[in-house]
């Protein structure tokens, strides 16, 4: 997964307010306390950084692809 891709389906997934909202202030356990936007500056996966934010939002599997994605990036 590509960060542009990430961004694509935090937009389309929970809305682009609220998702931006999400990865800027959320901490999340899975990244070691850090936010989404802030693992992603440090450097971690996009795909890693996804499914921590969706499983931290208790979001399903069928619907975290989004609707233009026919499967989530597998997890690593």
């Amino acid at each position: 997964m590509r960060l542009r891709e990430f961004w694509q389906l935090v937009d389309e997934v929970f809305g682009r307010v609220h998702g931006r909202a999400l990865t800027s202030d959320l901490v999340l356990t899975a990244l070691d306390g850090q936010t989404a936007a802030e693992a992603l500056e440090d450097g971690a996966e996009p795909r890693t950084v996804w499914h921590a934010l969706c499983d931290a939002m208790e979001i399903s599997e069928t619907r975290r692809f989004g609707a233009s994605h026919r499967q989530a990036p597998p997890r690593r």
